[in-house]
């Protein structure tokens, strides 16, 4: 859908119940696809928005790449910070081996690495379960969010360019990465490189001065290019190389 759509335009053109499409209304609301209006509803993203399950097996080797130098640079004793998201995730399992670790995180991929790990206590920032990104978001999540400061935040994200911020497909999303980005003292992006200079949705997040892109080693020049020239931090993580704790990679630029 593209423009407003009402409920009784749809009840007599799918043949069912006002309920029936209340419900299907609430749910597609609950995903992000939709905003509800007086009536009805209208659609938010002219681009069909992938599921936690779907972006899993994308671009698999850079994603893990991404994750492991970004794990390399959490230190023992650290209070960090993990968005939703499949990169994100794969953060969380680098994490398992961490020692005297605290991990507040919205995304339901992290809680299930991390709830078994002995060395890693975790905080759920809960509130309203978004399905299609099994996030947390909502006033909620803001609320807990407020009563907590960490050393690293590592968000994820469905775009990203130089001058807008963070682009996702969801109001909520966006207003909760900033929000997550003003707690901490450190930013990361976790972006592998097709995600660069993408705009798929309306929704944006700006972020602090002084945040880090953290991308894959396809990443070409022109790629990373706009955010360089904004004084951005980018690392290019390597499937090949082995990350060390605060040891930026080989090909990292600002």
């Amino acid at each position: 859908m593209t423009a407003h759509t009402s409920i009784e335009s749809k009840t007599r053109h799918f043949g069912v119940t006002a309920s029936t499409i209340r419900r299907d209304l609430a749910r597609l609301t609950a995903d992000g696809r939709l905003a509800r209006t007086y009536g009805g509803a209208l659609a938010l993203n002219a681009h069909p928005e992938a599921s936690l399950r779907q972006r899993t097996t994308e671009a698999y080797a850079h994603k893990r790449a991404i994750a492991r130098w970004a794990a390399a640079q959490v230190q023992p004793g650290e209070t960090v910070l993990l968005d939703a998201g499949s990169t994100v995730g794969g953060l969380a399992r680098e994490l398992r081996t961490a020692k005297d670790l605290t991990v507040a995180t919205t995304g339901l991929t992290a809680l299930h690495e991390l709830a078994d790990v002995e060395g890693v206590h975790v905080e759920c920032l809960g509130g309203t379960l978004r399905p299609l990104s099994q996030a947390f978001v909502g006033p909620l999540t803001e609320a807990a969010l407020e009563r907590m400061t960490f050393d690293r935040v590592f968000l994820s994200t469905d775009g990203v360019t130089a001058d807008g911020g963070i682009c996702e497909a969801d109001l909520r999303q966006t207003r909760l990465k900033e929000l997550m980005a003003r707690r901490a003292t450190h930013t990361y992006v976790l972006a592998h490189a097709a995600k660069l200079g993408r705009a798929p949705f309306h929704a944006w997040a700006t972020l602090p001065p002084g945040w880090s892109l953290v991308t894959d080693a396809s990443a070409t020049e022109a790629d990373v290019a706009p955010f360089a020239a904004r004084g951005i931090a980018v690392v290019l993580a390597d499937p090949l190389e082995e990350p060390g704790p605060d040891r930026p990679s080989p090909r990292e630029t600002a």
